[in-house]
């Protein structure tokens, strides 16, 4: 990695650590999901940075790939456990980190094992680490608190304009062991939970990411490809679009962008037996001899 590569890592892991330290304060009952995810994504814009991909605020028993619809209605309650998911990005560089906050104080053993989790995972991180170790101890220490690792999410590599690149890191003991190299970008995230330890896809997708430049039948959906192009992959909510294509017509527009492999939908993502979910998570550079925590 050379230093133009590492000074923009960095830059969005410390933009993205500030935002996420600073937003902890939106998490209430009675506040808008909505409101959160665009006053965080405004406050990324705002540090001189764009959102890596829409901020997920995932509420109980979802786990992952939620974001708010433009006209959404939800809030938080005072029982709901709240994860939210940043990602900021330098010039593609991405910088990828999480949280929960309990607002029913019911569940403070569950987000102290799953802190934990992390922290143990990433003390392991060097070259020539196998992902399989990272798993097990994330296992490991969940299990030695009563609860469950989530089997099928992963942390995963980062490289510049990739959030999901390469290597995955499990959060379970893996029968491969794929190899940490020095250089890579990982984002480490464990998550823990009450329920059976596995999600299901919804059919509810509010999150997408371009995959090809295709001929599209409606002149809306030309609209749009031309719009993305600057996110070089990079996912996006529906709700950034609300403003320029009707809802309705943005409906048709990504049904066929979906239809003919132009975009890829990010279904929403629920624990199997609507167990509670949390979710912690860093960026982190390898190192020749450990790895730097950027976020």
């Amino acid at each position: 990695m050379d230093e133009e590569e590492l000074k923009n890592y960095e830059k969005a892991g410390k933009i993205a650590k500030e935002i996420r330290e600073w937003s902890k304060s939106l998490i209430k009952p009675g506040k808008k999901l909505l409101e959160v995810a665009e006053e965080i994504e405004n406050k990324i814009k705002e540090s001189g940075a764009d959102p890596a991909f829409p901020v997920n605020i995932c509420v109980n028993d979802v786990a992952a790939h939620y974001t708010p619809k433009f006209n959404d209605n939800l809030e938080l309650g005072e029982n709901d456990i709240v994860s939210i998911d940043i990602g900021v990005h330098v010039n593609g560089y991405i910088a990828d980190t999480a949280y929960t906050i309990d607002l029913s104080n019911s569940y403070k053993d569950m987000l102290k094992c799953n802190q934990e989790a992390l922290k143990e995972a990433i003390s392991l991180i060097s070259p020539d680490t196998s992902v399989s170790e990272i798993g097990k101890v994330v296992e490991d220490v969940t299990a030695s608190y009563g609860y469950k690792p989530i089997e099928n999410l992963t942390g995963h590599q980062i490289e510049r304009y990739n959030l999901h690149a390469g290597i995955s890191i499990p959060n379970i003991e893996v029968p491969y062991d794929w190899k940490i190299k020095e250089g890579m970008v990982l984002a480490i995230e464990p998550f823990a939970t009450d329920g059976y330890g596995r999600v299901l896809e919804s059919k509810i997708a509010e999150i997408f990411s371009l995959k090809a430049f295709k001929s599209c039948r409606l002149k809306e959906g030309r609209l749009l490809l031309k719009k993305l192009e600057p996110r070089k992959g990079l996912p996006f909510a529906k709700r950034w679009f609300s403003k320029d294509i009707s809802p309705l017509k943005l409906d048709l527009v990504l049904r066929e962008l979906v239809a003919i492999d132009a975009i890829k939908p990010y279904f929403m993502l629920h624990e199997k037996e609507r167990g509670k979910v949390s979710q912690f998570e860093h960026t982190v550079i390898v190192l020749e001899d450990g790895c730097k925590v950027i976020t």
